[in-house]
């Protein structure tokens, strides 16, 4: 794939100012998860062993996309620190949020947070994904806030990518843990992808505004994506005794995450 073709085309079509680059993204990392969460309506009942590798797979393209999109790019950009102080921000806010929040895991076994018996499971579910949803958003808006189309558009290849069988497991999560038929089930993991598109837009308008803040805010994406992989996204893959097939997973997603940086970057 040439880099340097999909950004004239990608800039041709949709223009050169970043705000607008990172709605677009949003758009359509958002669209990707929808694409995922609407294949429950033809393929109801995935195998648990389909899902522990693709989120697998999802968790390898977020790591590696974390260091090689956000983290090295924030180091050249503003230094270490300011990345570091970013990341330990982003994994305070995910932990904090964790805690305080009462939500479903991923996969829609076992509560967190401080309980509220007036919530309903639907509630404690769409939380969840929107605790894990929103790093993958900013994470977009702000590659391309940084004006390097090339990176912005691996990282946003990548999270699309990897969005499809996450918005698919969501829709199978909520359809066993009760929550409707298969028309509900996807319409609830459409909803908890959509928290991208502001995210997106957001992280793409403050780094511009506020260019400082670059570093600061690739560590903090950076961060709470790395916190997401680790609280959530490895443990629901590794419960059912599927850890082989989920690192494979973790590793293809690697590799696919290195290769897109590498060509597009």
């Amino acid at each position: 794939m040439n880099g340097t073709w999909l950004e004239h085309f990608f800039t041709g079509t949709f223009g050169s100012h970043p705000v607008w680059l990172g709605l677009i993204g949003g758009l359509v990392i958002a669209t990707l998860n929808m694409l995922g969460a609407l294949a429950i309506l033809v393929w109801r009942n995935p195998s648990e062993r389909f899902l522990d590798g693709s989120l697998g797979f999802a968790a390898g393209v977020m790591m590696t996309a974390s260091f090689t999109s956000l983290i090295l790019p924030g180091i050249e950009y503003g230094g270490i620190w300011p990345v570091i102080i970013g990341m330990v921000l982003g994994i305070i806010l995910l932990d904090q949020g964790d805690y305080w929040l009462p939500h479903l895991h991923l996969r829609g076994i076992g509560r967190e947070g401080i309980l509220n018996s007036r919530l309903r499971a639907v509630w404690l579910f769409i939380i969840a994904i929107t605790l894990h949803n929103m790093p993958e958003g900013l994470a977009v808006g702000v590659g391309f806030g940084s004006g390097d189309m090339g990176n912005a558009l691996a990282l946003m290849l990548a999270i699309g990518i990897q969005n499809i069988p996450e918005g698919l497991a969501v829709s199978v999560s909520a359809l066993n843990a009760g929550m409707g038929k298969s028309f509900y089930a996807a319409f609830t993991g459409i909803r908890a992808g959509l928290v991208e598109i502001p995210l997106a837009l957001f992280g793409a308008w403050a780094v511009t505004v506020a260019a400082p803040i670059l570093p600061y805010a690739m560590g903090f994406a950076a961060g709470a994506m790395l916190y997401v992989i680790g609280d959530e996204i490895i443990p629901e893959t590794h419960r059912k005794g599927n850890e082989r097939l989920a690192t494979l997973g973790m590793m293809i997603g690697a590799i696919v995450m290195l290769y897109l940086d590498v060509t597009l970057g």
